[in-house]
């Protein structure tokens, strides 16, 4: 499992969302937290906050969705590495697809429960430990 000090980056348009994915992290024991409204935003804050270990991510969103800020992540030399997990309402196979050969590390479907989110983030970082 991620160390409970990593700072996590949450990314969805809307702020109650953004909540409820801080309030499951939160109830794992995660801590410290980032948030932004979109992707263009949540660039600018890992810009600010280069010290960001996790980025939880809403897929559909105005103005840069989570697959188009999972893409500018993987295409920056100094984020390419960080765990990316996208979260969505739909679980369709094209989507899940497009977004493993973008990069992303894992995938949430919305609604979900923190026990489901701290099996994900368990999966998530077993894989990067194996890399």
């Amino acid at each position: 499992m991620f160390d409970l000090k990593t700072k996590i980056l949450i990314v969805d348009d809307m702020s109650t969302m953004r909540k409820i994915v801080m309030k499951a992290c939160q109830a794992i024991g995660f801590t410290d937290f980032a948030d932004a409204a979109d992707g263009s935003l949540a660039f600018e804050a890992l810009e600010r906050h280069p010290n960001v270990g996790l980025i939880i991510s809403d897929w559909n969103m105005p103005n840069c969705s989570g697959l188009d800020f999972l893409r500018k992540v993987r295409g920056d030399a100094r984020f390419k590495t960080l765990p990316f997990i996208l979260v969505t309402a739909e679980a369709e196979k094209e989507q899940i697809i497009e977004a493993i050969k973008a990069g992303v590390n894992g995938y949430v479907v919305k609604p979900f429960s923190p026990d489901v989110l701290a099996k994900r983030l368990g999966e998530v970082h077993s894989k990067i430990k194996q890399k």
